[in-house]
C-alpha cells in the first residue's frame, strides 16, 4: 500500500499577508504532500503592517511536538523558516534531532534578512545561533544577504560576480550544508539562483516579473522542500520554483495587489498540481 508522505514545517502562522505557514500549507498540499504544522508564533497578519497582534509560541512549541514524538509520528522531510529568537532556533535543532533520520530531507530556509539588512525582529545571537542549523540542512536556501550573515561576508551594494558567490557557496559547505540554493542574486535586468549541489555549481537566471512582494521566499522554499521529498532533482526543483513564483509576482502586478498582500498564488495553484 502506498504511504502518503509528510512534512513538518516549522514556521511562524499569519493570518493575513500570504507568508510562512499560510503559503506552506496549500502549496505543499498541492504538491500531494501532508502538511504538518509546527507553528513558532502566532499573527493576526505579517509584522510588514503598520498594526498586528503577536502572540509568542516558543514556550509551547517542544511541549506541541513531544505529543508528536509520543504518538511516533515520522517525516520524510522537515522544513524550517522564519524564526524569533535564538531559544527558537535551539528548539528547531532539538526537533530535527528527534524527527530526522537518515531518510528525511530537512530544508532550511534561514530567513532573517534581505537587501543588505537584517530583519527588525532578528538579532546577533539568532544569527549566530542559525549557523548551528546549516549542518544540520540536507539543502539549504539563503538570500544573497544571509548566504553573507551566515558566512561572515562583508555584504557590498551592486553586482557580485560569479567567483564571489562560489566562494560564499564553498564557505557555507566547509559549515555543513548538504545541497545550496542562493537566491535574490541580481544580474542586470535578470535575477540569478546559484545552485550548488554535489559537483554541480550553476547559475540559473530568470527575468525580473515586477514589484517584489512579501511572501515570496516562502512560496520558493515551500516548493524546494516539496520536491526534495518527491526525489526532484535540485536544478528541476529551482526552474520550477523561480518560474512559479515570477508567474505569481506578474500575476499579482496585474491584479494590482499590495506589496505587502503577498502573491495570489491561488489563482494558478493548479499548475503544482
Amino acid at each position: 500500500m502506498k504511504r502518503q508522505k509528510k512534512i513538518a514545517v516549522i514556521n511562524d502562522f499569519s493570518g493575513f499577508g500570504r507568508c510562512s505557514l499560510t503559503v506552506s500549507l496549500p502549496i505543499i498540499s498541492a504538491m500531494k504532500i501532508q502538511c504538518c504544522a509546527v507553528p513558532t508564533a502566532i499573527l493576526s497578519n505579517h509584522t510588514g503592517y503598520e498594526d498586528y497582534f503577536f502572540d509568542d509560541y516558543t514556550d509551547k512549541m517542544k511541549a506541541y511536538y513531544m505529543k508528536w514524538e509520543k504518538l511516533g509520528l515520522q517525516f520524510d522531510g522537515i522544513y524550517t523558516g522564519f524564526l524569533g529568537s535564538e531559544k527558537q532556533a535551539k528548539i528547531v535543532e532539538d526537533f530535527i534531532g528527534r524527527f530526522a533520520d537518515k531518510n528525511t530531507s530537512v530544508t532550511v530556509d534561514p530567513a532573517m534578512a534581505d537587501n543588505g539588512k537584517t530583519y527588525a525582529t532578528i538579532d546577533e545571537k539568532l544569527c549566530r545561533e542559525m549557523k548551528n542549523l546549516v549542518p544540520l540542512s540536507d539543502i539549504l536556501t539563503p538570500n544573497l544577504t544571509e548566504a553573507c550573515i551566515l558566512t561572515d561576508t562583508p555584504y557590498h551594494d551592486g553586482e557580485y560576480s560569479l567567483n564571489e558567490i562560489e566562494e560564499i557557496a564553498y564557505r557555507l559547505k566547509k559549515m555543513g550544508a548538504g545541497k545550496i540554493v542562493i537566491t535574490g542574486i541580481m544580474q542586470g535586468k535578470n535575477i540569478g539562483n546559484f545552485i550548488c549541489d554535489g559537483d554541480k555549481r550553476k547559475m540559473l537566471s530568470f527575468g525580473i516579473t515586477g514589484k517584489s512582494h512579501a511572501g515570496t521566499g516562502d512560496v520558493f522554499a515551500s516548493i524546494i522542500a516539496a520536491d526534495a521529498v518527491n526525489g526532484v532533482d535540485l536544478e528541476e526543483s529551482v526552474k520550477k520554483a523561480a518560474k512559479f513564483v515570477g508567474k505569481c509576482v506578474a500575476l499579482s502586478n496585474e491584479m494590482e495587489i499590495p506589496v505587502q498582500d503577498g502573491v495570489c498564488f491561488e489563482e494558478i495553484l493548479d499548475l503544482l498540481i
